[in-house]
């Protein structure tokens, strides 16, 4: 037995780091700070200097890489990028804990977790909800999803990245959480700038705007709170009360913001998109419930 094997994981072990992207690099830097050893790659192997003037050991090939470390972080593009590099290592990989922190669809990760498992690997399914620079920070947290005995196995190492939040043995479902963080994300940032862009056809600037903006954006979670004392209850169990707020009303908004974004010559493919979730609504009969009922639209046929 080597010493790498006779550590007891997260005692220093050595842990290796495949994809050396913004987040790979910060992840490794994070580590390597920790006292862990770490070895890397990445196919563009220059993207590796940095790091190894930090400390990491660059692995000359992918087996090499995997076969340091007991715990493999993959963090990549997509998961055929994870296929295209360890198709030449899969030899390499029984025994082993694969932990994919890259961004796909949940089948996708699914599918991943048998064919690990066809190798003789386990597979850990991660979601890393903050930017690189706050990797390792108080701020930063992980979804993940798996096997519990390997989380737990690897959790003072998992830990150091940011909080773990384990949400179940299903490898789908960091992914679907992950995916879910990022439509609200990425919506929010396209009504951000929709927003700046209204306003910037009556002369305000963006460094003028965005204050007030995100200010009102930050309060956006408090507002919901305070109509619910445990959001999302209501939503369970199909109730949509329209005391404080009606489809009806919301959706007037809607048009208002649609007809002032046509008059501006603005690009209407996001308020055209909010605007119909209202309007299915009270086509469905349902203008005097909550808001919340346009999620029935958007869950589709059942």
């Amino acid at each position: 037995m080597n010493e790498q094997q006779n550590r007891a994981p997260g005692q220093n072990s050595t842990v290796t780091v495949i994809g050396l992207g913004p987040m790979g690099q910060a992840m490794t830097r994070t580590l390597l700070t920790a006292g862990h050893p770490i070895t890397v790659w990445n196919r563009t192997a220059s993207r590796a200097d940095g790091v190894v003037t930090d400390g990491a050991m660059l692995a000359a090939t992918p087996s090499e890489a995997v076969e340091a470390s007991d715990l493999v972080l993959l963090s990549l593009t997509d998961y055929q990028a994870m296929y295209d590099i360890l198709d030449s290592a899969t030899g390499s990989l029984a025994g082993r804990t694969l932990v994919n922190l890259s961004s796909d669809t949940p089948d996708a990760t699914r599918e991943a977790a048998t064919w690990a498992a066809g190798h003789g690997a386990t597979f850990l399914t991660g979601g890393v909800m903050v930017p690189a620079p706050m990797v390792g920070t108080e701020a930063a947290y992980v979804y993940y999803s798996g096997p519990d005995e390997a989380m737990q196995s690897h959790l003072p190492t998992l830990a150091l990245l940011g909080t773990p939040k384990h949400l179940g043995e299903d490898p789908g479902l960091a992914q679907m959480m992950y995916q879910a963080q990022l439509a609200l994300f990425l919506t929010t940032l396209s009504g951000l700038m929709h927003a700046t862009a209204m306003l910037g056809t009556a002369g305000i600037k963006a460094r003028e705007a965005l204050p007030e903006l995100l200010s009102f954006a930050d309060s956006i979670g408090d507002i919901l709170r305070a109509g619910e004392e445990n959001p999302g209850t209501a939503l369970d169990a199909g109730e949509h009360p329209g005391d404080l707020s009606t489809v009806t009303m919301m959706g007037a908004t809607s048009d208002h913001i649609v007809e002032t974004s046509t008059s501006l010559g603005l690009d209407l493919a996001l308020p055209l998109a909010v605007q119909a979730h209202y309007r299915r609504a009270i086509e469905d009969g349902h203008g005097g419930d909550n808001w919340t009922r346009i999620i029935d639209s958007i869950r589709g046929p059942r």
